[in-house]
């Protein structure tokens, strides 16, 4: 009894200090995923606020992680892995519900979100799998391939603007046009874009 006591928690042990910033990160996605709920039950601005001013602390994290994992030599599949299941919800979901709240909700917005989450979660599978061929033998990978998913929180900045200009729901920056069934707020095409970019394969960006 005693010895499987010892073993509670022992994953959390093994983490290295760059593995719990990466948990920050995650932290910040999910905190911000509840606020945007928080603001469609409230309609209070300063739920939105605050969900969309945890995207650069979310992005904070990400980089901080980063850095300590270089400096201490801490390189690990662990740690990738976690960092990409915590980018999905911070620089992913939580975008795209805050997006949804601030009043993306027809048809057409919807299909763009789901696309642009979808971009994401490919873009950082295709990234884990192909990381150690394109470091080629380095410390770390060269260039990446496609946008980097934490470039969402430019799309974030944006919403957070709309926010502050109190041009959410019917007053979204370009209003909504009905195309068959369904309604699209033309700023969601931007999620479209950021989405696209993610995935493409000709696009490579040296990484800093």
């Amino acid at each position: 009894m005693h010895h499987a006591a010892r073993r509670h928690f022992s994953m959390l042990r093994g983490f290295h200090l760059a593995d719990f910033f990466t948990l920050g990160n995650a932290a910040c996605g999910v905190g911000a995923v509840f606020l945007a709920m928080a603001f469609m039950a409230s309609g209070e601005l300063a739920h939105f606020l605050a969900a969309a001013a945890l995207a650069p602390a979310a992005f904070a994290f990400d980089v901080l992680d980063g850095r300590i994992a270089r400096a201490r030599h801490q390189h690990s599949a662990l740690g990738r892995e976690l960092d990409s299941l915590s980018d999905v919800i911070s620089f992913g979901v939580a975008p795209a519900a805050l997006a949804f709240a601030a009043g993306m909700q027809g048809g057409w917005d919807v299909a763009a979100l789901i696309y642009f989450v979808c971009c994401g979660v490919s873009r950082l599978a295709r990234y884990n799998v192909t990381a150690e061929s394109l470091s080629a033998g380095a410390d770390k990978v060269a260039y990446f391939e496609g946008t980097p998913i934490p470039t969402s929180v430019l799309l974030t900045g944006v919403l957070a603007l709309a926010a502050w200009q109190e041009r959410l729901g019917e007053a979204l920056w370009g209003g909504a046009l009905q195309l068959g069934p369904w309604e699209l707020h033309p700023l969601a095409l931007l999620f479209v874009l950021s989405g696209s970019l993610m995935i493409s394969k000709t696009l490579r960006i040296p990484k800093l």
